[in-house]
């Protein structure tokens, strides 16, 4: 596991895709947390909810960073695994 994220050129002003998980909200189901992309903006939930749609846009796309959403107060690297 890195120490450091070699992925922060990735991070840009995005726009929220949605006001809750996209997936989740268009199957009628329900999260725990969620998840903005911070490179397209992609709103998912996250890896306590039961469908894992951010992680699921992660392996789909290869967009490394996710914030917590909508606070922002926590950043991951799903590449280097490292919090940012």
């Amino acid at each position: 596991m890195a120490t450091t994220c070699a992925h922060l050129d990735h991070i840009h002003d995005v726009t929220p895709s949605a006001n809750g998980c996209e997936e989740c909200l268009k199957m009628g189901d329900t999260w725990v947390q969620l998840r903005e992309c911070l490179e397209c903006g992609h709103v998912g939930c996250c890896d306590s909810s039961k469908n894992k749609h951010a992680t699921k846009h992660f392996h789909a796309t290869q967009h490394p960073i996710m914030q917590a959403y909508p606070s922002g107060a926590w950043r991951w690297c799903f590449v280097d695994e490292v919090n940012v």
